[in-house]
């Protein structure tokens, strides 16, 4: 069985699909904020610049390293709880994919997800910022060659 190219990884796809079902913006922001409360704690120490997630108007961090089979695990925190919430979708569905797994997502699921029709456009762009970070994150981890990668 063939998956088409743009199939998203099936944790990552239960959570778009989770988020397409709820149509009332409220609900939406319910389940980020559901979302928030789960994530874990992160470590005060990994609050650093590197870590930091750019354009974000919130304080956004991400860290990454892969576990003993080569998968990607993801850690993450932010001071506004709404933006925490969009951080543990992002961990939530791209948790224990591999780096180039990641590399190969498009960000389109954002869009699939209706939350950017809840968003403001301050919060959507920071979505799609933390996506790109993590992104970053599984080129860093995947011994890729960074050269032709935009990393601002």
């Amino acid at each position: 069985m063939t998956t088409p190219a743009n199939a998203l990884p099936p944790a990552l796809d239960k959570m778009v699909q989770r988020f397409k079902r709820a149509s009332d913006p409220k609900r939406r922001y319910e389940q980020l904020l559901w979302l928030a409360k789960k994530l874990p704690e992160f470590p005060e120490s990994e609050k650093v610049p590197e870590n930091k997630v750019r354009g974000c108007v919130s304080q956004v961090y991400v860290i990454a390293h892969l576990d003993d089979v080569g998968k990607i695990i993801y850690e993450g925190d932010s001071d506004a709880q709404l933006t925490k919430g969009l951080l543990a979708f992002l961990i939530q569905g791209m948790q224990g994919l591999t780096p180039n797994e990641v590399l190969k997502l498009s960000p389109d699921f954002i869009e699939e997800t209706g939350l950017s029709a809840s968003l403001t456009p301050s919060r959507a762009n920071g979505f799609y910022n933390i996506f790109k970070l993590m992104k970053q994150k599984a080129l860093l981890l995947s011994g890729n060659d960074l050269s032709d990668v935009e990393m601002n």
